[in-house]
C-alpha cells in the first residue's frame, strides 16, 4: 500500500491499495443469496467484537433523528417520482424506534453494493472505509435492503442478532439513504439512482 499526501494537483490525501478479487454485486442478481448473508453477518459481527479503545465517531452512527431534515427534503424533492406518502409513513416508523442506548461499537457505515466485492456470491472484501467509526451500529444492516433479497433477511438477522428495535433503525438507515441519495443522482449515476429505488422499493414492500 502507498499514501500519499496532499500537493499541487490534487488537494487531498491518497493512497494506492493492493488488487483485491471480486466484483461488485448487482441486487437482484447475487449468485448465493443465503451465503452471502451469512458472510456479511460474520463481519459486521466481528467488526463490532473489535477493542473500541481511541476509536473515532462513525458519522452515520448517530441517532437517526439527526437525518430527519434532510430526508424529508429528499422526500419533497421526490414528489410525482415515488410514494411520498408510503415513504414518509415507513421513516416516521423509523424515528419512532427506541434509540440506541449500548456502548459505541464498530461500524463501516457505508456497506452499499459498491463496496462490497463477491465472487461466485460469496463475499470476498469489503472496502471504502471512509465512514467507519463507532456509534450505533444498526447502520450496517442497511445491506440487508440495498442488496439482499426479501427471502434470506430473516437469515442475516438472525445471525447478526438485530432486535426489533435495531432492525427498525437499520431498515431507517437504508430508507434515509435511498430517498437523499436519489434526487442527488437521479440524472448523474444510474446506478446510485437505481439502487436507490431498489431500497425504497423493497421497504415499501414489506408493508405487506
Amino acid at each position: 500500500m502507498g499514501q500519499g499526501r496532499p500537493g499541487h494537483g490534487f488537494p487531498w490525501p491518497w493512497s494506492v491499495y493492493r488488487w483485491l478479487e471480486g466484483v461488485n454485486p448487482v441486487a437482484g442478481t447475487v449468485a448465493d443469496p443465503g451465503a452471502l448473508a451469512t458472510d456479511l453477518a460474520a463481519y459486521i459481527t466481528a467488526l463490532r467484537g473489535l477493542d473500541t479503545a481511541d476509536a473515532p465517531a462513525c458519522h452515520r452512527g448517530v441517532p437517526l433523528a439527526t437525518r430527519d431534515a434532510p430526508t424529508r427534503e429528499a422526500i419533497a424533492q421526490l414528489t410525482g417520482r415515488t410514494d411520498t406518502e408510503a415513504v414518509t409513513a415507513r421513516w416516521e416508523e423509523a424515528l419512532a424506534a427506541p434509540a440506541y442506548t449500548g456502548p459505541p461499537v464498530w461500524a463501516h457505515g457505508d456497506l452499499s453494493p459498491g463496496n462490497v466485492l463477491t465472487d461466485g456470491g460469496r463475499l470476498t472484501a469489503v472496502i471504502d472505509f471512509g465512514s467507519v467509526g463507532v456509534g450505533d451500529p444498526a447502520v450496517d444492516l442497511i445491506v440487508a435492503w440495498n442488496l439482499l433479497p426479501a427471502g434470506v433477511r430473516g437469515v442475516f438477522r438472525e445471525a447478526v442478532g438485530a432486535d426489533e428495535a435495531e432492525w427498525a433503525r437499520g431498515r431507517g438507515w437504508a430508507l434515509s439513504i435511498a430517498l437523499i441519495q436519489l434526487p442527488y443522482y437521479w440524472d448523474t449515476n444510474p446506478a446510485l439512482a437505481a439502487n436507490s429505488r431498489h431500497v425504497i422499493g423493497e421497504i415499501l414492500a414489506e408493508r405487506g
